[in-house]
């Protein structure tokens, strides 16, 4: 393993020093390791904060995520340390005086409380099934959770009795609505043994044990989402749906539970999805998105904003004129809060609960993210950075941006030589105006031609923004500074453009997004900044579908690699777990239109491919099944392009644990280097 890590540095060393690069080129597994934070939650009064922190476990081989407090402003300190898994979902009670998360501890991740003045963990659960959702009772004293359904008897004998089996949209478990007691004087389970009572020689006393979960919602035919606590306490506003099936969210609905009485009043119930977002600070209302009656392009489409009278009333609608989707919303004293991005930016804005207008909150970072407000919204905690600085957690007075910094996550990289990212924008085949982030090396010299590697974002309503180490599986700082630049396309669909541009893939899909990745080209070409014959392409997900889609109906490129993309629209539509967002893009099923399945499909086009073709595709993707990578493998066996199928064993949509990253990382490394630098690249391994 040591001589494994060693090799990396030694040989991209050799190539800075021959570049004369400043700075470090880091090695793959130093990007893998990069630690960043996340969740930022601002005590009631605004004086501590927690955030999570996750970083690569190689020994497990898992990223792990745990718990951070800073205290007053000061330097933050890490305050949990579960041994399998992480912690998460760290919220604050509502006096400030313990800190709610939950952490596997054995075979079922559990609720545990900590002190923010310090001490052990102390767990307040024994569930038998984990916990969902958990939100403390605005008065401290109870906890509601949801918990899936326990497998029934029947299950477990037609189990024992025939094996396993599952009927397709039948294998599930809903989840319903519970509330354990909080009590922080209550003797801790442990504190006391817990003697059989036909033991005469023990003095007889009652087992201590973890409060028993209660019902507040069970056995009913829907399952919950998403739920929050009315300000008083005295009821509970919950999203719901059939099923958890993925699709089921366009039947979801809100509805009110009396928590005393039990009563479940309907709230809101559109023929398409509605989803809670929160409650007003005085009671009065509950804030939610909505797709009203939109059930063929509220893939595409803005979300809506609406408040409603609990008591009645009709909805109103808030942020009409916004032309980009918002979320995470927090209803405070001083108005309605919520994230939303604005092309290559990520913004907090303000929305006015009165009269439905929007402000940008204006804070000087161009990329905001995860903010939490005090109970009194003078204060705010967030995530931000400059697209040149890896992010770091803020704290600043809400009324007027004034950040400060309580971390220093960016000084990982403060000797590497990092990608230097410009925002440009180009006109597309159709007169489309396209933008894109352009990666160029720390020594960037305006007097060359360099190679250029496109990445492509998935989504397609994702976004790429500045930032000075890209990465996932593409080893994109290596590159540059090996000479190369790299650009990323924010090609028609991605988000924070607003939904029209969001909707001009459809019925167009690959079509034009490969029009908008070539045009790019295209410009930096009349730029003079590229050498149009070392070029490369890829992508994953959506991006890896674009970039199948090139490697049939383009030879522009000298190598492209698909992760796991779309080739075959059919092939797509009847294994995948999302059969709506075909439906919506290509505004038909295969058997009412095989033409438009056929125009967008990369298959249709490989009798003209040439391009040679590396194919990554996690074993068990639901999203993308891996029939895709198989047929477009055969294709291009079949006509004799070169090609490598790679398959990640145990993995779904995405490649989530750092050794299989890694592996992904130098299969790209090493087809890239064979195509567009004529390397022969081998795997460092040791042993013989």
């Amino acid at each position: 393993m040591k001589q494994y890590i060693r090799f990396l540095p030694i040989m991209l060393i050799l190539a800075q020093a021959a570049n004369g690069q400043p700075g470090k080129n880091p090695a793959f597994e130093e990007v893998i390791s990069l630690r960043s934070p996340g969740n930022a939650n601002l005590s009631p009064d605004g004086k501590n904060l927690l955030f999570t922190v996750s970083q690569a476990d190689w020994k497990a081989n898992a990223f792990d995520s745990e718990i951070w407090l800073s205290r007053e402003g000061k330097p933050p300190f890490q305050l949990t340390r579960s041994a399998d898994g992480g912690s998460g979902g760290a919220s604050w009670s509502p006096d400030g005086k313990w800190i709610l998360f939950s952490a596997k501890r054995g075979e079922k991740s559990q609720l545990f409380v900590i002190s923010p003045d310090g001490g052990e963990a102390r767990q307040i659960t024994d569930l038998d099934r984990g916990a969902g959702q958990f939100e403390w009772s605005p008065d401290g004293s109870r906890i509601a959770l949801t918990l899936e359904e326990k497998e029934s008897k029947k299950e477990k004998n037609t189990k024992e009795r025939y094996g396993g089996f599952a009927e397709e949209d039948k294998e599930y478990k809903r989840s319903w609505l519970y509330v354990i007691p909080f009590d922080a004087g209550a003797a801790e389970v442990t504190s006391l043994p817990c003697y059989d009572k036909k033991d005469t020689t023990a003095q007889p006393w009652p087992c201590l044990s973890y409060p028993e979960p209660k019902a507040l919602i069970d056995s009913t035919d829907y399952t919950i989402e998403y739920f929050a606590w009315s300000p008083d306490g005295t009821q509970i506003a919950f999203s719901h749906q059939p099923d958890p099936l993925i699709n089921s969210f366009f039947d979801s609905d809100i509805s009110l539970l009396d928590v005393k009485s039990g009563k479940v009043v309907p709230l809101v119930s559109n023929p398409s999805a509605d989803d809670l977002a929160g409650w007003s600070p005085d009671g009065k209302f509950v804030l939610y998105t909505s797709s009203e009656a939109d059930r063929v392009s509220n893939y595409y489409q803005n979300n809506k904003v609406f408040k409603i009278p609990v008591d009645g009333g009709r909805p109103v609608r808030l942020a009409a004129d916004f032309d980009e989707n918002l979320f995470g919303f927090t209803w405070t004293p001083k108005g309605i809060f919520a994230g939303g991005q604005e092309k290559t930016r990520a913004n907090i804005y303000q929305i006015n609960p009165e009269n439905g207008q929007v402000t940008r909150w204006a804070a000087p970072q161009s990329q905001v993210f995860g903010f939490s407000l005090s109970k009194s919204a003078d204060k705010m905690a967030y995530l931000a950075n400059n697209g040149n600085d890896l992010s770091e957690v803020y704290t600043s007075p809400t009324s007027a941006p004034k950040p400060v910094k309580l971390t220093d996550f960016s000084a990982q990289i403060k000797d590497w030589a990092v990608a230097q990212s410009e925002v440009i924008s180009w006109k597309s085949k159709d007169g489309a105006t396209i933008e894109g982030v352009l990666h160029k090396p720390k020594d960037y010299d305006p007097a060359r031609k360099y190679p250029l590697l496109c990445v492509i974002h998935g989504g397609p309503t994702g976004v790429d923004r500045p930032t000075p180490v890209p990465a996932y599986v593409y080893p994109i700082v290596q590159w540059l500074n090996k000479g190369a630049l790299v650009l990323r396309v924010n090609y028609r669909g991605s988000a924070g453009y607003g939904a029209a541009f969001r909707a001009l893939n459809v019925r167009n899909l690959g079509v034009g997004d490969a029009w908008d990745v070539l045009s790019g080209v295209d410009y930096l070409a009349g730029k003079g900044l590229i050498d149009t014959t070392k070029m490369g392409c890829m992508g994953w997900s959506q991006g890896g579908y674009i970039s199948a889609f090139l490697t049939t109906s383009s030879n522009r490129f000298k190598a492209i690699s698909v992760g796991a993309g779309i080739s075959d629209w059919m092939t797509y539509y009847v294994n995948t777990d999302i059969h709506p967002f075909t439906r919506q893009y290509l505004k038909a099923d295969p058997w009412e239109d095989p033409e438009i399945y056929a125009r967008t499909s990369p298959i249709t086009y490989i009798k003209n491919a040439s391009t040679p073709t590396l194919i990554q595709h996690g074993e068990f993707d639901r999203r993308v099944p891996i029939p895709n990578a198989y047929e477009l493998y055969q294709g291009l066996q079949d006509r004799n392009v070169p090609t490598r199928l790679v398959v990640y064993k145990g993995f779904g949509h995405g490649i989530t644990k750092p050794k299989e990253r890694l592996a992904a990382m130098w299969h790209n490394w090493q087809w890239f280097g064979k195509y567009i630098w004529g390397e022969e690249v081998v795997l460092p391994v040791t042993g013989g």
